[in-house]
């Protein structure tokens, strides 16, 4: 059977010196560090046999994600006008976005952060659900629908989606446990990962799931 390989990638770190929960505001763009991070995991996926002949790369509408994507895309297309092949562009999908979350543009947990203020303590009453923003359940949802509608576009094909945090993890957590709902401390999903499914093309079956860490020695 043909196995269809979804990786998504989770952005570089982010400019970000107020310490403001970013979510989905505009203009938070990548840190030099997180240039370099995105750089790291774009070498990486150049040099892998298998990731650098993805047929599509798709990325969140933000500015973070869709700067590391545009790094993916530079290394990517280089390998593939060395072989004479046609270059690629990436994709903007709003189901692979940052999590909704009502702290938006609020600092947490540097000095004198929004996260125990009485008006915001019914924000924090379920950390599990959470109840400060969109559900993990609402997360995983759309996350498995944009990724199956992929798996059956591309049948034994390699995909690169560049996505969050929450989103990726969400979706893993409901691929291996069957629920989206985790504690949001246990993620394991570093600055400029990836983490991949590889799916049976025809009935869309989870086969593997792997992880790797690129930019985990970046400075």
């Amino acid at each position: 059977m043909p196995a269809t390989t979804i990786h998504l990638v989770r952005h570089g770190e982010v400019f970000n010196p107020n310490h403001v929960l970013y979510e989905r505001l505009p203009d938070f763009h990548l840190s030099s560090r997180g240039v370099r991070m995105a750089q790291a995991t774009a070498r990486y996926i150049a040099a892998h046999s298998g990731l650098n002949h993805a047929a599509a790369i798709y990325s969140s509408p933000l500015d973070r994600t869709r700067e590391t994507a545009g790094e993916i895309l530079k290394a990517l297309n280089s390998v593939r006008e060395e072989r004479g092949e046609q270059p690629l562009e990436f994709v903007t999908d709003e189901r692979v976005i940052e999590a909704g979350n009502e702290f938006r543009g609020k600092r947490i947990g540097h000095g004198d952060g929004a996260l125990w203020r009485p008006e915001n303590l019914r924000l924090i009453r379920n950390l599990h659900k959470p109840s400060w923003g969109e559900s993990y359940e609402h997360i995983g949802q759309r996350m498995s629908d944009f990724v199956y509608e992929k798996v059956s576009e591309y049948p034994g094909e390699q995909v690169i989606v560049v996505s969050h945090e929450s989103p990726i993890y969400s979706f893993r957590h409901l691929m291996e446990t069957g629920s989206a709902e985790h504690w949001m401390w246990k993620r394991h999903t570093a600055l400029a990962s990836v983490t991949s499914f590889t799916f049976d093309s025809e009935t869309r079956e989870l086969l593997a799931v792997a992880y790797a860490d690129p930019a985990a020695g970046v400075q």
